[in-house]
């Protein structure tokens, strides 16, 4: 299975205007109490990014192995990008075979796809897999390290650094679980992370002599209705870790915990969390995966026309029994002229209750859109002159 989920023609995508999440004022006054025994915790709308409770959350701590939610992304990002496949062979080093902790007991030598180890660290967190795959993707552990630190720089994670792709205690090595929550977000977006971090049980080498028992390290996948992901973490010094993703309906919401005492506090806490923001809050969905949003035309452009579509869902967050009726969708777009770069703004949309923007989203080009020549510029102005048809605009690939 391949993630390419922005391919061809003149792809635009939907970006949050927010990289960051913003809290409801209730969330951010501290009047809730649901996770006391944690020593940081963030629970919000995967939507909207919209904060419904936090604690401590922009402090600085040892992660464990939730650490491996950036590792999980890098990859999915690079199986994206053609960068890797999943049926490639990727021969274990004896620096990967040799990490301790959670693994899959791999041996230098052996070769393993790269679709059984990445299901090895969503399901078992297996860290001799992580290095592995680490090396696989930036040659060197170390590399792949500096690729995690640069990515979350660029989605805004300021009270993060990484010196590992697993978790393993190491100097310096710490994050937030707001930032946490952010890399989440952003993991949520490639649809086809889920299938693997749902699945309870599996077997890794199963028509072998060694077949290897996965069992998810997040038991509530099992027991919590709508939980599919995402990823726990446990080292003496960072105790008990999850950053945990349940949908219900249209409605999916990411909670995280950090320094629980023990395994039951964490699982109590999060459902706890998660079972508040369900009973209280739904979500309205303005555009679903693939609804056309406008039809932009491109002065000059070597396609002078394109439909946008949305390649994910875009909602707002209500609280049950609100009139989702109050709120108005407006679209703003810029006067498009080629040249047009990558991520140059094309318009955003806007959502309004009582005359004030709520939410927002900014239509960006997700690659260069060159300017015409001469002979194309002249036959459309015949065109034009005879009353011919326009040239049938691209439309945007969505993901599957």
């Amino acid at each position: 299975m391949q993630m390419r989920f922005f391919m061809g023609m003149l792809v635009s995508f939907l970006t949050l205007s927010a990289a960051v999440p913003t809290p409801l004022a209730a969330a951010a006054e501290g009047e809730l109490n649901l996770a006391p025994d944690a020593r940081s915790a963030i629970l919000l709308d995967a939507d909207t990014g919209t904060i419904l409770y936090e604690k401590n959350s922009d402090e600085s701590l040892p992660p464990a192995s939730v650490t491996k939610i950036m590792t999980m992304l890098l990859i999915i990002e690079a199986l994206d990008h053609g960068k890797i496949s999943f049926d490639d062979s990727v021969r274990i080093s004896e620096h990967a075979a040799s990490m301790g902790g959670s693994q899959i007991y791999l041996e230098p030598g052996e070769a393993m796809t790269v679709k059984d180890l990445f299901k090895a660290v969503a399901v078992g967190s297996a860290n001799d897999a992580s290095v592995a795959l680490a090396e696989h993707i930036a040659g060197t552990e170390e590399a792949f390290v500096a690729q995690m630190n640069e990515r979350a720089a660029k989605l805004g994670m300021k009270n993060t650094r990484f010196q590992n792709p697993n978790g393993l205690p190491a100097k310096d090595h710490h994050t937030s679980a707001k930032d946490i929550a952010v890399m989440s977000r952003e993991l949520l977006k490639h649809k086809g992370v889920t299938e693997f971090t749902r699945i309870y049980e599996d077997y890794l080498r199963k028509e072998t002599d060694n077949p290897f028992w996965l069992v998810n390290t997040n038991r509530l996948v099992k027991f919590y209705e709508g939980m599919d992901g995402l990823k726990t973490g446990f080292t003496a010094e960072a105790k008990y870790c999850l950053s945990a993703t349940a949908k219900r309906g249209n409605f999916r919401l990411i909670a995280v915990v950090m320094g629980e005492p023990n395994p039951k506090a964490r699982n109590r806490e999060t459902t706890r969390m998660l079972d508040y923001a369900f009973s209280q809050f739904t979500n309205h969905v303005v555009y679903r995966q693939g609804d056309p949003i406008a039809h932009l035309h491109v002065d000059k452009g070597l396609r002078n026309q394109i439909d946008v579509r949305a390649p994910q869902q875009f909602s707002i967050l209500i609280k049950k029994g609100e009139n989702p009726d109050q709120y108005r969708t407006r679209l703003q777009w810029e006067e498009l002229k080629a040249p047009i770069q990558k991520g140059e703004r094309l318009g955003r949309v806007l959502v309004e209750k009582d005359g004030k923007v709520v939410s927002q989203l900014e239509l960006l080009s997700a690659r260069d859109i060159p300017r015409a020549g001469s002979w194309t510029l002249f036959k459309r102005t015949l065109k034009k002159m005879l009353f011919l048809p326009e040239e049938a605009p691209p439309v945007e690939e969505v993901p599957k």
